[in-house]
Protein backbone atom coordinates (compact mmCIF):
# COMPACT_ATOMS: atom_id res chain seq x y z
CA UNK A 1 0.00 0.00 0.00
CA UNK A 2 1.31 3.47 -0.89
CA UNK A 3 0.94 6.12 1.81
CA UNK A 4 0.81 9.64 0.42
CA UNK A 5 2.22 12.32 2.76
CA UNK A 6 -0.28 15.01 3.77
CA UNK A 7 0.32 18.69 3.09
CA UNK A 8 0.68 19.25 6.83
CA UNK A 9 3.38 16.59 7.08
CA UNK A 10 5.19 18.04 4.09
CA UNK A 11 5.15 21.56 5.51
CA UNK A 12 6.39 20.37 8.89
CA UNK A 13 9.28 18.43 7.38
CA UNK A 14 10.24 20.92 4.71
CA UNK A 15 11.88 23.42 7.04
CA UNK A 16 14.38 20.79 8.22
CA UNK A 17 15.28 19.39 4.82
CA UNK A 18 17.76 20.55 2.18
CA UNK A 19 16.02 22.39 -0.71
CA UNK A 20 17.09 19.66 -3.13
CA UNK A 21 15.35 17.01 -1.06
CA UNK A 22 12.24 19.16 -0.64
CA UNK A 23 11.97 19.47 -4.43
CA UNK A 24 12.51 15.73 -4.84
CA UNK A 25 9.80 14.86 -2.33
CA UNK A 26 7.33 17.13 -4.10
CA UNK A 27 8.05 15.33 -7.36
CA UNK A 28 7.78 11.92 -5.65
CA UNK A 29 4.46 12.83 -4.01
CA UNK A 30 3.00 13.77 -7.39
CA UNK A 31 4.22 10.54 -8.98
CA UNK A 32 2.85 8.49 -6.07
CA UNK A 33 -0.64 9.58 -7.09
CA UNK A 34 -0.13 7.83 -10.43
CA UNK A 35 1.04 4.46 -9.11
CA UNK A 36 -0.27 1.92 -6.64
CA UNK A 37 3.00 0.61 -5.27
CA UNK A 38 5.71 -1.33 -6.99
CA UNK A 39 5.31 -5.06 -7.28
CA UNK A 40 8.47 -6.51 -5.82
CA UNK A 41 10.22 -9.43 -7.45
CA UNK A 42 10.90 -12.86 -6.07
CA UNK A 43 9.34 -12.31 -2.67
CA UNK A 44 9.82 -15.27 -0.40
CA UNK A 45 12.70 -17.40 0.73
CA UNK A 46 14.07 -18.76 -2.56
CA UNK A 47 17.77 -19.27 -1.89
CA UNK A 48 20.11 -17.30 -4.15
CA UNK A 49 23.63 -17.37 -2.70
CA UNK A 50 25.84 -17.41 0.38
CA UNK A 51 27.78 -14.29 1.24
CA UNK A 52 30.04 -13.33 4.12
CA UNK A 53 28.49 -11.89 7.24
CA UNK A 54 28.47 -8.09 7.45
CA UNK A 55 27.97 -5.85 10.51
CA UNK A 56 24.24 -5.27 10.89
CA UNK A 57 23.14 -8.67 9.59
CA UNK A 58 20.71 -10.49 11.87
CA UNK A 59 22.25 -13.42 13.74
CA UNK A 60 19.40 -15.72 12.70
CA UNK A 61 20.45 -15.32 9.05
CA UNK A 62 23.81 -17.02 9.63
CA UNK A 63 24.09 -20.39 7.93
CA UNK A 64 26.03 -22.37 10.52
CA UNK A 65 26.58 -25.40 8.27
CA UNK A 66 28.24 -23.28 5.57
CA UNK A 67 30.15 -21.32 8.21
CA UNK A 68 31.54 -24.52 9.70
CA UNK A 69 33.22 -25.33 6.37
CA UNK A 70 35.49 -22.30 6.50
CA UNK A 71 36.93 -19.67 8.81
CA UNK A 72 34.46 -17.02 7.61
CA UNK A 73 30.89 -16.49 8.78
CA UNK A 74 28.26 -16.82 6.02
CA UNK A 75 24.63 -15.77 5.72
CA UNK A 76 22.01 -16.95 3.26
CA UNK A 77 20.74 -14.39 0.75
CA UNK A 78 17.46 -14.82 -1.11
CA UNK A 79 16.59 -13.80 -4.65
CA UNK A 80 14.27 -11.10 -3.36
CA UNK A 81 17.03 -9.45 -1.34
CA UNK A 82 19.11 -9.01 -4.48
CA UNK A 83 16.18 -8.08 -6.72
CA UNK A 84 14.94 -5.45 -4.27
CA UNK A 85 18.28 -3.62 -4.27
CA UNK A 86 18.69 -0.56 -6.51
CA UNK A 87 21.87 1.44 -7.08
CA UNK A 88 21.46 5.01 -8.33
CA UNK A 89 24.02 7.21 -10.12
CA UNK A 90 24.03 10.70 -11.56
CA UNK A 91 26.61 12.35 -13.81
CA UNK A 92 28.55 14.82 -11.66
CA UNK A 93 30.80 16.28 -14.36
CA UNK A 94 31.07 20.06 -14.97
CA UNK A 95 29.03 19.81 -18.19
CA UNK A 96 26.01 18.96 -16.02
CA UNK A 97 26.15 22.48 -14.54
CA UNK A 98 24.84 23.90 -17.83
CA UNK A 99 21.54 25.76 -18.05
CA UNK A 100 20.40 27.82 -21.03
CA UNK A 101 18.13 30.13 -19.04
CA UNK A 102 17.13 31.34 -15.59
CA UNK A 103 13.82 29.51 -15.76
CA UNK A 104 15.53 26.20 -16.53
CA UNK A 105 17.40 24.22 -13.86
CA UNK A 106 20.88 22.93 -14.53
CA UNK A 107 21.08 19.37 -15.74
CA UNK A 108 22.79 18.38 -12.49
CA UNK A 109 20.05 19.81 -10.30
CA UNK A 110 17.36 18.08 -12.34
CA UNK A 111 19.27 14.79 -12.31
CA UNK A 112 19.71 14.92 -8.54
CA UNK A 113 16.06 15.84 -7.96
CA UNK A 114 14.96 12.88 -10.06
CA UNK A 115 17.45 10.55 -8.36
CA UNK A 116 16.20 11.53 -4.91
CA UNK A 117 12.55 11.40 -5.96
CA UNK A 118 13.09 7.92 -7.37
CA UNK A 119 14.79 6.87 -4.14
CA UNK A 120 11.77 8.15 -2.20
CA UNK A 121 9.40 6.11 -4.37
CA UNK A 122 11.53 2.99 -4.09
CA UNK A 123 11.92 2.99 -0.32
CA UNK A 124 8.21 3.72 0.02
CA UNK A 125 7.63 0.50 -1.96
CA UNK A 126 9.96 -1.44 0.33
CA UNK A 127 13.01 -1.50 -1.93
CA UNK A 128 16.59 -1.05 -0.74
CA UNK A 129 18.56 1.81 -2.26
CA UNK A 130 22.19 2.99 -2.39
CA UNK A 131 24.34 5.31 -4.46
CA UNK A 132 26.46 3.54 -7.05
CA UNK A 133 30.05 3.90 -5.92
CA UNK A 134 29.04 5.14 -2.49
CA UNK A 135 30.39 2.11 -0.66
CA UNK A 136 27.27 1.63 1.45
CA UNK A 137 24.97 -1.36 1.36
CA UNK A 138 21.50 -0.73 -0.07
CA UNK A 139 19.16 0.30 2.74
CA UNK A 140 15.45 0.88 3.18
CA UNK A 141 13.49 3.32 5.29
CA UNK A 142 12.43 6.94 5.07
CA UNK A 143 15.85 8.19 6.16
CA UNK A 144 17.51 6.90 2.98
CA UNK A 145 16.83 9.96 0.73
CA UNK A 146 18.37 12.28 3.34
CA UNK A 147 21.48 10.11 3.53
CA UNK A 148 21.72 10.12 -0.25
CA UNK A 149 21.49 13.90 -0.54
CA UNK A 150 24.15 14.28 2.14
CA UNK A 151 26.47 11.92 0.24
CA UNK A 152 25.87 13.80 -3.01
CA UNK A 153 26.48 17.15 -1.34
CA UNK A 154 29.66 15.95 0.33
CA UNK A 155 30.72 14.12 -2.87
CA UNK A 156 31.22 10.98 -0.83
CA UNK A 157 30.85 8.84 -3.94
CA UNK A 158 33.43 7.12 -6.12
CA UNK A 159 33.96 9.33 -9.18
CA UNK A 160 31.66 12.03 -7.80
CA UNK A 161 32.63 14.47 -10.57
CA UNK A 162 32.95 11.91 -13.36
CA UNK A 163 30.84 11.82 -16.50
CA UNK A 164 30.89 8.02 -16.54
CA UNK A 165 29.59 5.66 -13.84
CA UNK A 166 32.13 3.63 -11.87
CA UNK A 167 32.33 -0.04 -12.78
CA UNK A 168 32.02 -1.75 -9.41
CA UNK A 169 30.86 -5.29 -8.47
CA UNK A 170 27.10 -5.64 -7.98
CA UNK A 171 25.06 -8.77 -7.26
CA UNK A 172 22.92 -10.29 -9.99
CA UNK A 173 19.18 -9.61 -10.00
CA UNK A 174 19.64 -6.03 -8.73
CA UNK A 175 18.88 -2.82 -10.60
CA UNK A 176 21.08 0.13 -11.53
CA UNK A 177 19.79 3.50 -12.75
CA UNK A 178 22.21 5.80 -14.60
CA UNK A 179 21.14 9.46 -14.94
CA UNK A 180 23.13 12.00 -16.97
CA UNK A 181 23.34 13.77 -20.28
CA UNK A 182 24.93 10.58 -21.72
CA UNK A 183 26.82 12.50 -24.40
CA UNK A 184 30.08 10.60 -23.96
CA UNK A 185 31.23 8.39 -26.84
CA UNK A 186 28.86 5.47 -27.35
CA UNK A 187 31.75 3.02 -27.03
CA UNK A 188 32.47 4.18 -23.47
CA UNK A 189 28.81 4.13 -22.48
CA UNK A 190 28.35 0.67 -23.95
CA UNK A 191 31.32 -0.65 -21.98
CA UNK A 192 29.74 0.56 -18.73
CA UNK A 193 26.36 -0.90 -19.60
CA UNK A 194 27.77 -4.26 -20.61
CA UNK A 195 29.88 -4.45 -17.45
CA UNK A 196 26.72 -4.56 -15.33
CA UNK A 197 24.56 -6.50 -17.77
CA UNK A 198 27.21 -9.25 -17.91
CA UNK A 199 26.73 -9.76 -14.17
CA UNK A 200 22.95 -10.12 -14.44
CA UNK A 201 22.12 -6.59 -13.30
CA UNK A 202 18.98 -4.96 -14.73
CA UNK A 203 19.53 -1.38 -15.82
CA UNK A 204 17.87 1.84 -16.86
CA UNK A 205 19.32 4.88 -18.64
CA UNK A 206 17.78 8.33 -18.17
CA UNK A 207 19.23 10.99 -20.47
CA UNK A 208 18.80 14.54 -19.16
CA UNK A 209 19.36 17.36 -21.67
CA UNK A 210 18.89 21.12 -21.69
CA UNK A 211 16.45 22.46 -24.33
CA UNK A 212 19.29 24.37 -26.00
CA UNK A 213 21.17 21.10 -26.42
CA UNK A 214 18.11 19.62 -28.05
CA UNK A 215 17.19 22.54 -30.33
CA UNK A 216 20.41 24.55 -30.87
CA UNK A 217 18.20 27.68 -31.04
CA UNK A 218 20.99 30.16 -31.82
CA UNK A 219 21.53 32.13 -34.99
CA UNK A 220 24.42 34.01 -36.47
CA UNK A 221 27.92 34.36 -35.00
CA UNK A 222 28.17 32.45 -31.69
CA UNK A 223 31.13 31.50 -29.50
CA UNK A 224 30.65 28.26 -27.54
CA UNK A 225 32.74 27.73 -24.40
CA UNK A 226 33.35 24.21 -23.12
CA UNK A 227 32.72 23.45 -19.45
CA UNK A 228 35.30 20.66 -19.31
CA UNK A 229 38.44 22.35 -20.67
CA UNK A 230 37.45 21.87 -24.32
CA UNK A 231 38.22 25.52 -24.99
CA UNK A 232 36.20 27.97 -27.10
CA UNK A 233 34.76 27.24 -30.51
CA UNK A 234 33.28 29.95 -32.71
CA UNK A 235 30.66 29.18 -35.34
CA UNK A 236 30.04 32.06 -37.73
CA UNK A 237 26.63 30.87 -38.89
CA UNK A 238 24.98 28.51 -36.41
CA UNK A 239 21.88 27.97 -38.53
CA UNK A 240 24.09 26.43 -41.23
CA UNK A 241 25.14 23.57 -38.93
CA UNK A 242 21.82 23.02 -37.14
CA UNK A 243 20.69 20.10 -39.31
CA UNK A 244 24.03 18.34 -38.96
CA UNK A 245 23.95 18.92 -35.20
CA UNK A 246 20.45 17.46 -34.91
CA UNK A 247 21.55 14.44 -36.92
CA UNK A 248 24.45 13.82 -34.53
CA UNK A 249 22.15 14.10 -31.52
CA UNK A 250 19.60 11.73 -33.03
CA UNK A 251 22.39 9.26 -33.77
CA UNK A 252 23.52 9.46 -30.12
CA UNK A 253 20.01 8.81 -28.84
CA UNK A 254 19.45 5.95 -31.25
CA UNK A 255 22.77 4.48 -30.20
CA UNK A 256 21.80 4.63 -26.53
CA UNK A 257 18.44 3.02 -27.25
CA UNK A 258 20.17 0.28 -29.24
CA UNK A 259 22.72 -0.40 -26.49
CA UNK A 260 20.01 -0.58 -23.83
CA UNK A 261 17.78 -2.85 -25.91
CA UNK A 262 20.63 -5.22 -26.71
CA UNK A 263 20.98 -6.17 -23.03
CA UNK A 264 17.34 -5.86 -21.97
CA UNK A 265 17.75 -2.44 -20.36
CA UNK A 266 15.58 0.64 -20.89
CA UNK A 267 16.44 4.15 -22.14
CA UNK A 268 14.46 7.36 -21.74
CA UNK A 269 15.14 11.01 -22.54
CA UNK A 270 14.09 14.06 -20.53
CA UNK A 271 14.35 17.81 -21.16
CA UNK A 272 14.96 20.13 -18.22
CA UNK A 273 12.27 22.57 -19.44
CA UNK A 274 9.61 19.90 -18.95
CA UNK A 275 8.07 18.55 -15.72
CA UNK A 276 10.18 15.80 -14.13
CA UNK A 277 7.12 13.87 -12.98
CA UNK A 278 6.29 12.48 -16.43
CA UNK A 279 9.75 11.03 -17.04
CA UNK A 280 10.02 9.75 -13.47
CA UNK A 281 6.67 7.95 -13.63
CA UNK A 282 7.68 6.31 -16.91
CA UNK A 283 11.02 5.21 -15.43
CA UNK A 284 9.42 3.92 -12.23
CA UNK A 285 6.87 1.84 -14.12
CA UNK A 286 9.59 0.50 -16.44
CA UNK A 287 11.49 -0.70 -13.38
CA UNK A 288 8.39 -2.47 -12.12
CA UNK A 289 7.87 -4.15 -15.50
CA UNK A 290 11.50 -5.25 -15.67
CA UNK A 291 11.26 -6.69 -12.19
CA UNK A 292 8.29 -8.89 -13.10
CA UNK A 293 10.21 -10.74 -15.82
Amino acid sequence: MVVTPTLTDAARLASALPPLLVAAQRVATTVMQGVHGRRRVGQGDAFWQFRQYRPGDAINRIDWRQTAKSRAVYVRETEWEAAASVWLWRDGSPSMDFSSGRSVPTKKVRAEVMLLALATLLVDAGERVALLGGGDRPASGRGVPRRLVNALTEKAVLGANASMPPQVPLPAHGHVVLIGDLLDPLESLEAAVRHYAAHGVHGHLLQVLDPAEEDLPYDGHVKFSGLEHEGDHTIRKVEAVRDAYHARLVAQKEGLARIAQSVGWTWRAHRTDRPPETALLSLYMAMADTGRR
